[in-house]
């Protein structure tokens, strides 16, 4: 295999070249966050002499194998704290200036690495001669613990270690991504799930504005972010596993981490009734997250910047393989679990449901939960952060993923993560393949959105997509015959106005 080499601010890389693209693997990008720099903001990377090595993709941050990912086959092999890499694939590290997409994995903020196989970035990058950079960043406790404690440190921040690494990784972008042939003042940031979710929290944060210049959100909005409360009950539930006090920081530096990880799982395990998000997730603390990113897009946080959202279908199907209660769900037990995740609305919220859908869907109790669970959780936050930011740049598009999944009898549908690998190109690479289907279909539409993302990166929407607004609600339906629709499913989302922040 050829090798590749490139001068970085930090020192000289040797990577590969495979099939016309270089490649190069378990880049760091900070510093180790070990040892006096766990629950640490990302320290600079030290510089090195001679060539190192890049060829061999950088670990995991340390994390619990999450079910859902290894049915998927995006299991992660190998972990280390020492995880701040980056992985780099271009046509060519030469002086083409090419739009640069950094990818934000997805796994609940607690699993997944941007080095998986299931985001290899080869064939975007030869199809579109774009430059792709798929990061890693700390994930859990080590990456998002809200304790104040850890901002009475000189330099500290209460949390949010985990962004504060996605901003490190495209602060390295922008100073390095000439020397891989790209243009750091064209950057697209995408991401899917709790990906997605970082890049709409990256819309409303300071220190990221000016760093990319365009977002793409699969699956994922500005909604996940704990307020004070949520983090309070986090943090304690983190110290009472660990037997430690609020100013115990350094016991939290000294703990194993396969002890923290220990504790991780019990909390993920336990259930807290008053927190219907993700555990671990980003913080409003004040200090890097100054405010709920979506308020802070609202008044124009991120203007200018040009954006492409949207869900699947059937998102919380894919949910579907863990619930083991699910075939217990009858009518009773639907409006227990919607009055308790949407509390003074829930049953509201399914006769609306069961309104909108008769005649036309499947209005089965089982049905109606995923619908509902999928909206509150995926599209109604992404509504609404397209609603948003629509006001402060022209380019702003909505689209609907509606491929549906052949696995396990076709109980998944459109569900959470299948899109990934018709971005990505991967439709024909196992296990993915035994998701998506095969055929021509397939490849068609893998094709059709690897080239939709690649245009957006260059500046551009496809042809015939248009802008979204508040009045026809275009919405591009990526399926098995792509077409464009105006206000798809308006009837539920209108039932949602009113609830509030989800």
């Amino acid at each position: 295999m050829q090798a590749s080499e490139v001068e970085t601010r930090s020192g000289r890389l040797r990577g590969a070249i495979r099939d016309g693209v270089h490649v190069f693997r378990g880049i760091p990008y900070a510093a180790p966050p070990t040892g006096a720099l766990r629950f640490r903001p990302p320290a600079p990377v030290e510089s090195w002499s001679g060539v190192r090595d890049a060829t061999r993709p950088g670990p995991a941050a340390p994390q619990i194998p999450s079910p859902l990912s290894r049915i998927m086959g995006a299991g992660t092999e190998t972990w280390d704290e020492d995880c701040l890499r980056l992985e780099v694939y271009t046509p060519g590290a030469d002086d083409a200036r090419r739009p640069v997409m950094v990818w934000l994995h997805g796994g609940g903020f607690t699993s997944g690495a941007g080095s998986q196989e299931i985001y290899d970035g080869s064939r975007i990058a030869r199809r579109g001669d774009v430059v792709v950079v798929s990061v890693t960043y700390r994930l859990g406790i080590l990456g998002w613990l809200p304790l104040e404690a850890f901002a009475a440190e000189e330099g500290g921040s209460a949390g949010n270690f985990g962004l504060q690494d996605q901003i490190a990784a495209l602060e390295w972008v922008s100073a390095n991504a000439a020397a891989f042939g790209g243009d750091p003042g064209n950057v697209t940031l995408f991401g899917e799930s709790a990906g997605a979710m970082s890049v709409g929290v990256l819309l409303g944060c300071p220190a990221a504005r000016g760093l990319f210049h365009a977002a793409i959100l699969q699956s994922g909005a500005a909604h996940n972010v704990h307020d004070d409360d949520a983090a309070e009950q986090i943090s304690a539930a983190v110290l009472e596993g660990l037997g430690l006090t609020r100013s115990e920081t350094r016991a939290l530096r000294d703990a194993p981490v396969e002890r923290l990880l220990d504790v991780q799982k019990s909390i993920l395990e336990t259930p807290m009734p008053d927190l219907r998000q993700l555990k671990f997730q980003p913080y409003a603390d004040g200090r890097v997250l100054p405010e709920a990113p979506l308020r802070a897009i609202r008044r124009g946080s991120a203007a200018g910047v040009r954006v492409i959202a949207g869900t699947n279908l059937d998102e919380y199907k894919l949910w579907s393989l863990t619930d083991r209660k699910l075939n217990e769900l009858d009518e009773e037990r639907l409006r227990r679990r919607c009055n308790h995740l949407i509390p003074g609305h829930g049953d509201r919220i399914v006769d609306a449901y069961r309104s909108a859908r008769k005649g036309r869907e499947d209005t089965s109790p089982r049905e109606l939960w995923f619908a509902i669970e999928g909206d509150r959780l995926f599209r109604v936050p992404c509504i609404e952060l397209l609603e948003a930011q629509a006001p402060h740049a022209a380019d702003v598009h909505a689209y609907l993923f509606t491929w549906a999944s052949p696995a396990f009898g076709g109980i998944l549908g459109s569900c959470h993560a299948l899109d990934v690998p018709f971005v990505f190109g991967g439709v024909d690479r196992e296990p993915m393949a035994r998701f998506v289907g095969e055929g021509e279909t397939v490849r068609a539409l893998s094709e059709l959105m690897q080239d939709a993302w690649i245009a957006f990166a260059r500046g551009g929407a496809p042809e015939g997509w248009p802008a979204y607004d508040t009045t026809d609600r275009h919405t591009w339906v990526l399926g098995e015959e792509p077409h464009l629709r105006s206000a798809p499913f308006d009837a539920e989302r209108r039932a949602w106005q009113g609830v509030g922040p989800q």
